[in-house]
């Protein structure tokens, strides 16, 4: 058991008859009244986000987890193949327990999140940032940089992202995978 002080970005808890992964967090002092919790929640069987509020130490059940590292292999349709990197064993998992599966390149290594009580996946972790190559945008227009302007392009891995206009096709960019935002091009 764990309280509303244990709640921490990541963790997996027991919650309406599911498991759910605290995606975001807030703890809230008021002036007036008891401190609370306001948490975002991310169903691992549905892929559902639900808004919570816990009121101060609330007791939580946490699910025990373990972590190990896979390496993406390849996708078939909605199904994702890994392979863990220490003993080889290959596990699919399915798209709808991913965060951001179009910003996945095969060979990328993630942490996957198992339940220990049975053995079952529960979420991918990706790293903070991937660096993918632009395969298609539009010529950016010169003289046309006074504002902050962005322009659609596709990654190698299929996902849509607004990049500047100075990106051209070929250019190698990081993407942050939390917000599956540009963060900077990256020189070869």
């Amino acid at each position: 058991m764990a309280s509303t002080s244990d709640i921490r970005k990541g963790l997996c808890i027991h919650f309406n008859n599911d498991i759910y992964k605290i995606i975001e967090f807030l703890h809230v002092k008021p002036g007036k009244g008891p401190a609370f919790v306001r948490t975002k929640l991310k169903s691992v069987t549905s892929g559902k986000v639900v808004d919570n509020t816990f009121s101060a130490g609330h007791k939580i059940e946490d699910v025990r987890v373990e972590t190990r590292k896979y390496q993406f292999l390849y996708a078939e349709n909605e199904t994702y193949h890994f392979m863990n990197t220490e003993d080889y064993n290959q596990i699919e998992l399915q798209e709808s327990i991913l965060d951001q599966p179009k910003l996945m390149k095969e060979g990328e290594v993630v942490t996957v999140m198992t339940n220990t009580e049975n053995n079952n996946p529960l979420s991918v972790d990706m790293p903070a940032s991937v660096i993918l190559e632009i395969t298609h945008t539009e010529p950016g227009v010169k003289g046309n940089t006074a504002t902050n302007a962005t322009k659609p392009a596709t990654a190698e891995t299929g996902a849509k992202i607004n990049v500047p206009l100075f990106i051209n096709e070929g250019d190698k960019i990081k993407v942050d995978t939390e917000k599956g935002t540009y963060i900077e091009r990256v020189k070869a």
